[in-house]
């Protein structure tokens, strides 16, 4: 059974938005055991639309679409498919009052043109839009499925989840189970990683593996399948425990984990508590720190101490240790470390400070090159790293070393 997905916007062609839609409904595909073999973006062009539904339903047994049932006159997903399939479009009423009571609930009028949203190709079935107005569309045509879901991600992923899902197993009888778990990784780089488990990479039959690069970080996914979810799990669990026996030290977490929950869990389950003090990452590491409702019962606050003379005056940086060594070096960080545990008294102290660029570069300090220190009950400890990359991308895996160093220290109290 082949799938495709095409996503459509002219949007997406310029660049403007992230695509989230085709990797959430690929990874989702892929879990029920669909083969997604293409993927298509097209822009809103009828031409180039019919050209690029034409050629999937030529080599694809189910088209998934995404985006284009809006609105405006640039949303032409249905149109051009109703033309395609010579089906003509009617006004589909249920769709309509929903979409009055959407906006009626909102106590906001509701314009003509979205009456342009319940126009449906004959023949089609509907799928109600529980986040928006835009209703979903599935069509049976010369054996070919095609499935048309808008393009906001909050409404097309809740369309997949409670309608979707549910016609591709009934319609294709899909029995047994399928089960993931993802395993988060940090401080080794997708080649070693995999060389250090290349022995089940190579035997992977059921469950499979696969590595996936993130942003400051390497996730492997197993994927099991059996007769029911109990069994492949333990198909799973068989093959975690060959992984962890290889690279446990790399293993910080599991699914949805977050590093951000995980450290809020141990500072909490400790009775520890945090202060910052930031340089190159602008209260980043704060910020992500924040994210986590409840984090004010472990973190005491922060400053962003972004000139020498705020880490002089503030959290007692001496200019000597600045004159000799320079705002970024260990000795700097070091100081910030303990200057703002012992400004905030708190139980950690971290100090952040180097270069993220592109400007700021020395012979011996390159964009990149940033130090962090830790100050606790453990004592002092400093890392060096030099990451690549531009301004924003360094800045943000500064912030997952200090959160993994972050996480490290307080584990081993």
């Amino acid at each position: 059974m082949i799938v495709e997905i095409v996503a459509t916007g002219t949007e997406l062609l310029l660049g403007q938005i992230n695509n989230t839609n085709t990797p959430f409904l690929s990874q989702k595909l892929n879990e029920l055991g669909f083969d997604v073999l293409y993927h298509s973006t097209v822009g809103d062009n009828k031409t180039r639309m019919t050209e690029v539904l034409s050629n999937a339903l030529s080599r694809s047994d189910v088209i998934i679409t995404s985006g284009g049932l809006g609105p405006t006159q640039g949303d032409i997903t249905k149109e051009v498919t109703a033309q395609l399939l010579n089906r003509p479009l009617f006004l589909h009423e249920e769709s309509v009052t929903h979409m009055a009571y959407f906006f009626a609930k909102r106590q906001l009028p509701m314009p003509e043109n979205n009456l342009r949203q319940a126009m449906i190709p004959e023949g089609a079935y509907v799928i109600k839009n529980e986040r928006g107005t835009a209703p979903g569309v599935i069509l049976e045509h010369d054996n070919k499925i095609i499935i048309h879901l808008p393009g906001p991600p909050h409404e097309l992923e809740w369309m997949y989840e409670h309608a979707v899902i549910p016609y591709l197993k009934t319609k294709f009888g899909l029995q047994g189970a399928i089960v993931s778990r993802v395993l988060h990784t940090y401080g080794i780089g997708e080649s070693s990683l995999e060389e250090k488990i290349k022995t089940l990479v190579i035997s992977q039959s059921n469950p499979t593996i696969a590595l996936l690069a993130r942003p400051g970080e390497i996730i492997i996914r197993l994927t099991a399948k059996s007769s029911t979810s109990i069994e492949a799990t333990e198909l799973i669990d068989a093959l975690e425990r060959q992984i962890r026996h290889k690279i446990a030290n790399y293993i910080w977490g599991l699914d949805n984990d977050t590093i951000e929950a995980n450290i809020g869990k141990t500072l909490t389950e400790k009775k520890f508590t945090v202060a910052l003090a930031e340089s190159c990452t602008g209260g980043l590491v704060t910020s992500r720190i924040t994210d986590i409702s409840g984090s004010s019962d472990y973190l005491v606050g922060s400053i962003v101490c972004y000139t020498n003379k705020i880490k002089t005056d503030f959290i007692d940086v001496t200019p000597q240790i600045l004159a000799e060594h320079g705002a970024v070096s260990q000795e700097t960080a070091c100081l910030m470390a303990t200057g703002i545990r012992r400004k905030f008294a708190a139980s950690i102290g971290i100090g952040i400070t180097g270069i993220a660029g592109p400007t700021g570069a020395t012979p011996t300090k390159p964009v990149g090159t940033v130090f962090i220190a830790i100050d606790g009950p453990a004592g002092i400890q400093c890392q060096h790293h030099t990451f690549n990359g531009q301004r924003t991308d360094i800045k943000y895996r500064i912030s997952q070393a200090a959160l993994h160093m972050l996480r490290e220290y307080t584990l081993s109290l």
